[in-house]
């Protein structure tokens, strides 16, 4: 039992110094130095550098769906799943900043099969949100014109969060995603403007 706190612990280290060096950049040495033991004494505890990437983007892969699949799934009015939908995308980013940011910049790294493992997930995710967005031109409670752009926009805004959130600052992420959904769903432009009699 103590192994597996010691995993958690280490995971915890490496999610930090991935999230601030990157993959490559971060060393075993630098893993098993901010974790308080020796190189050799790290792999009676984990395998490789790359199982760690592997655990923190799959770990973040899965908190993504499961936040996200109940509100899909719900019975909700379109426009109160794709709130609830954003508001769960960014209480992921916001409460695992570290992991969301390895999650997002290293996936890449991944080995051939393990980064096909995260890509169906992501694959998955999206295909969700598209599930939303038909469902709410169907409903006649959107107006899509581009629902691919539209995706990208809303999980653009929110996953870009992990550059500038901080948990001490002024807004909660539910505050955050309010904001977003005003502008998405009511845009920029002044009613009738741009209309010249």
């Amino acid at each position: 039992m103590p192994k597996v706190g010691r995993k958690e612990e280490i995971l915890a280290h490496a999610r930090k110094l991935f999230s601030v060096k990157g993959y490559h950049g971060t060393t075993i040495r630098d893993i098993s130095e901010r974790s308080g033991i020796l190189s050799g004494s790290l792999y009676a505890h984990i395998r490789s550098k790359e199982d760690l990437l592997f655990d923190i983007t799959n770990r973040g892969a899965d908190a993504f769906l499961e936040a996200l699949t109940p509100i899909v799934e719900g019975e909700d009015s379109a426009i109160e799943k794709l709130r609830k939908a954003l508001i769960a995308h960014i209480r992921v980013v916001a409460n695992h900043l570290d992991a969301a940011t390895v999650f997002f910049h290293e996936w890449k790294a991944l080995s051939n099969d393990r980064r096909a493992i995260i890509q169906s997930k992501r694959d998955t995710y999206e295909s969700m949100w598209n599930r939303l967005l038909e469902e709410g031109v169907r409903q006649g409670e959107l107006s899509c014109r581009d629902l691919k752009f539209t995706r990208l926009l809303i999980l653009s805004a929110g996953n870009w969060l992990y550059q500038w959130y901080r948990p001490d600052g002024g807004l909660h992420p539910e505050e955050i995603a309010e904001r977003f959904m005003e502008v998405i769903l009511q845009g920029i432009a002044a009613k009738g403007g741009g209309d010249e009699g």
